[in-house]
């Protein structure tokens, strides 16, 4: 007979266990979207962690080169489908640039305004879909009613829900309807009286404190090494926004403040989100006010029948909800680019899970993925 002594205590030897490999999808419900981790594990706590991407991979970039400036616009707004219109505005902004063209000023104002309340919609739904990630199903209900007020007015302006297709290079597709600055005005009201219902529903909740106080530190060292932007990289007290420091559209004229928090965990980006709605809430209202002050005129740039863009190359880059979103640009005189290369924020802010996953346990990676507000097609492009 073989006799084992099994030591109970802190004196005791540690037992020899084994690494398990786990892969969190394809299709796991946990992940926003066709995204893979391969996680390495001992026990419950997470050793090493691999994002693995390609799975919705459609070549957008290769896309971009067979297609005139018009077309790549209703391309370019699919890759994070919660920011359409932000999406389409780089590619708009880059083919202005290399043809000198200065669009009108209510586009200029307009345009503004729309990406602000595609920002907004962007927001409310990654603050609906977190929360019930980690259990917690009522504060999804709330910000889908406000979105779907957002949305209202998107939808009348453009026709479209989430695709709105509605720039042009040289402005917009067409005037605002007749009366749509009310009915903005009124959404944007209503959505800024509710907002704080949402807040004590989530931010004061003893479960959800528990479950992202001080989980998911992110550095601002990694966010440098990888290239991390937007709300998760202004969490982790990184004060940068394009919007501010590098303004494009009317943000030179607009107060825009930057939110920005030091602790860098899940909490913290949460909250950034919840304070940048609001921001973008009073950026839409004072665009309001200035279009309404604005004279009757043109909405955008007559263009010829073939638009070729004169050879030369740039890069223009927008705040997009997410973060940072770039197009470089290169022209040899066709209607055609010669190459458009796309930087999507949410590639470099995946990239890092490889760095915060490693010593946490299995039960938080989901509240750490959650918080770091990625879409799946704007990694895989």
């Amino acid at each position: 007979m073989t006799e084992r002594v099994v030591g109970i205590g802190a004196g005791a030897k540690e037992l020899a266990t084994e690494d398990m490999i786990l892969n969190i999808g394809p299709q796991h419900p946990s992940t926003h979207g066709v995204l893979r981790l391969r996680l390495t594990l001992d026990g419950e706590r997470i050793t090493a962690a691999e994002p693995i991407i390609g799975y919705m991979h459609r070549g957008a970039e290769k896309l971009f080169e067979v297609r005139d400036y018009r077309q790549i616009i209703m391309l370019a707004n699919r890759h994070d489908w919660l920011s359409g219109f932000a999406n389409e505005l780089g590619v708009v902004l880059a083919a202005e640039r290399l043809l000198g063209m200065e669009p009108p000023v209510r586009a200029v104002w307009a345009r503004t305004l729309l990406a602000e309340l595609n920002r907004v919609l962007n927001h409310l739904m990654f603050l609906g879909s977190y929360p019930l990630e980690l259990g917690a199903i009522t504060p999804l209900f709330y910000s889908f009613n406000e979105r779907e007020r957002i949305q209202a007015v998107m939808e009348e302006i453009s026709g479209g829900r989430m695709h709105y297709m509605f720039n042009r290079v040289g402005g917009l597709k067409e005037d605002l309807p007749l009366g749509w600055l009310d009915r903005v005005s009124e959404a944007v009201a209503e959505t800024r009286r509710r907002v704080p219902d949402i807040e004590n529903l989530i931010l004061h909740n003893e479960i959800f404190i528990a479950r992202t106080k001080g989980v998911g530190v992110l550095s601002r060292e990694q966010i440098t090494q990888y290239g991390v932007s937007g709300p998760i990289a202004r969490a982790s007290g990184v004060d940068f926004d394009l919007r501010r420091d590098d303004p494009y559209l009317a943000y030179p004229e607009l107060p825009v403040k930057v939110v920005t928090r030091q602790a860098g965990d899940c909490h913290s980006r949460f909250e950034v989100l919840f304070d940048q709605l609001k921001v973008s809430l009073d950026l839409a209202d004072a665009c309001v006010s200035r279009l309404r002050s604005l004279p009757p005129g043109p909405i955008n740039q007559r263009l010829p029948k073939v638009l070729k863009v004169p050879e030369g190359h740039t890069y223009a880059w927008t705040e997009n909800p997410l973060g940072i979103n770039g197009y470089y640009l290169v022209s040899k005189g066709d209607k055609t680019p010669w190459r458009l290369k796309l930087r999507s924020a949410s590639y470099s802010n995946v990239q890092v899970l490889r760095e915060m996953l490693p010593g946490h346990l299995v039960a938080d990676m989901v509240a750490i993925l959650g918080s770091m507000f990625f879409v799946v097609g704007d990694i895989d492009k």
